[in-house]
């Protein structure tokens, strides 16, 4: 745990990122997975009451120990996140003024998925 004079800083982009991971959840467009990530690694900086929360938590725990761990994304999570993107993808074509302004969008979503594809997947579980 950090106990420099800027620990507050970090407890306020803790709070924050999860704030916004949140919302990601019911807005379209705002992504939940790097904010919650993002929330983790502040936590573990400025609170270690949110940290051990968020590892714990049912759903995202094991995602932020796969990502803390191994650097991976389960593949699960990528087809949940790709079907978003194009989901998205497909809203912003049809609404967007521009053509252009929605190949902009679509183009980083695309980045964003051929990233997310490239990450590793974490081991399997052992036997139990």
């Amino acid at each position: 745990m950090t106990t420099h004079r800027f620990r507050w800083a970090w407890w306020l982009l803790a709070y924050a990122s999860l704030g916004l991971g949140l919302v990601g959840i019911v807005l379209p467009g705002l992504p939940t997975v790097p904010f919650v990530l993002l929330s983790a690694f502040a936590a573990a900086r400025g609170s270690e009451r949110l940290h051990r929360w968020l590892l714990a938590h049912r759903v995202f725990g094991p995602m932020i120990v796969d990502w803390q761990a191994y650097g991976a994304v389960r593949r699960r999570a990528k087809w949940m996140a790709t079907l978003a993107m194009a989901a998205c993808g497909l809203v912003l074509w049809w609404t967007a003024p521009r053509a252009w302004m929605a190949a902009i969008g679509i183009g980083c979503m695309a980045v964003t998925a051929a990233w997310l594809w490239r990450r590793p997947e974490p081991p399997a579980p052992g036997p139990r």
